[in-house]
């Protein structure tokens, strides 16, 4: 007898079945880690601290002292990311391998999240302050992605640096093409840095990007971003994954989001790979705002509810057929939102 195919909603259903089993499973060990209460006299003074890892249900603090300690979070915290500043108490001695506890989060200055399937909006980072935009020429080179991450740093006001990794695969001719695409970002004042963790090239530029602040890299599984860290500061030894010669995608390789202090003097959030990068969680006006070179136009449309296709009296587009604001960029903004309403109909998430 033939094996019955499953349709897209039994496949959906099936995964959806697994994540509840696994979160009813979290849920459990949690009330079971949380019934081992910290009592006031198991516990020293109330210090500040950072997270650097988060695990499913604990975090590693960092005291003012560099040491590290394995704390249990209080009930009350909902939610605790790599980069967040903490209160936190160490205990007099460990509890089942455990050495304290968080008991509140600072104030953040600023938050990363991305959409969920499951989730909703889920949170990645906080405190950062430099996004370093990682693109390759493989896996596979989207403009289209880079945008979409320039709408994030853009609304939250955190400064992007645009990287191109793999540089020693091209030749003369794809160099000057690639040149040419990223003039369209230079011109609009965003930095970029074209390198090679394989050869070297303008590594040593990339290591002064690095050197003070919180970054954290974003970009498509297997265009380098473990590997640059390594040809930086090769005692990390993160592991790296190839592109995959089946799909032509990069392989996940973090798996656990954590700080890494570098030798150059910054920080980095190493965070798991992030394949899709989804923005159906901001609206329409959010993703305008989030392309700088429209600002100087927005708002002078001759409609209200002006969409910046074929409106009459359109500024944007205006601007576009008279060179002041680039075609492929327009043609990005108008995928994205394209897509936006296609999520908001149901239909599917945001893709590349």
């Amino acid at each position: 007898m033939s094996k019955q195919k499953l349709t897209k909603n039994q496949k959906r259903r099936i995964q959806s079945n697994k994540q509840k089993t696994l979160s009813d499973y979290q849920r459990r060990k949690k009330e079971k880690r949380d019934s081992l209460e910290w009592q006031d006299e198991m516990l020293g003074d109330v210090q500040p601290g950072r997270v650097i890892a988060r695990y499913a249900l604990h975090a590693d603090i960092e005291n003012a002292a560099g040491e590290v300690f394995r704390c249990n979070l209080r009930r009350t915290i909902s939610n605790l990311v790599v980069g967040d500043y903490v209160l936190w108490r160490a205990g007099h001695e460990q509890l089942q391998g455990i050495n304290g506890v968080v008991e509140a989060v600072q104030p953040r200055k600023n938050e990363l999240a991305r959409p969920d399937y499951y989730d909703g909006i889920k949170l990645i980072a906080s405190n950062i302050d430099k996004i370093f935009i990682v693109s390759a020429i493989l896996p596979h080179f989207s403009s289209n992605i880079i945008d979409r991450y320039l709408v994030i740093c853009e609304n939250l006001g955190i400064k992007p640096i645009l990287i191109l990794n793999k540089i020693d695969l091209c030749d003369a001719n794809k160099r000057q093409e690639v040149e040419q695409l990223f003039d369209i970002y230079r011109n609009i004042g965003y930095q970029v840095l074209m390198v090679s963790a394989q050869s070297g090239e303008n590594m040593p530029q990339f290591k002064q990007l690095l050197s003070d602040g919180c970054a954290i890299f974003v970009g498509q599984s297997g265009v380098g971003k473990s590997s640059l860290l390594n040809a930086l500061e090769p005692h990390l030894g993160l592991q790296t994954g190839a592109v995959s010669e089946n799909s032509g995608l990069g392989q996940h390789t973090t798996t656990v989001s954590r700080l890494i202090h570098l030798k150059c003097g910054g920080e980095v959030i190493d965070s798991p790979g992030i394949r899709e990068f989804g923005v159906w969680h901001l609206d329409a006006n959010t993703i305008t705002n989030g392309y700088r070179e429209f600002q100087p136009y927005l708002g002078g449309c001759k409609f209200r509810d002006c969409k910046h296709l074929d409106d009459p009296g359109c500024v944007l587009r205006a601007a576009v057929e008279q060179g002041k604001i680039d075609p492929l960029r327009f043609e990005n903004y108008h995928r994205l939102i394209l897509a936006l309403e296609e999520n908001k109909a149901g239909r599917h998430f945001v893709t590349a």
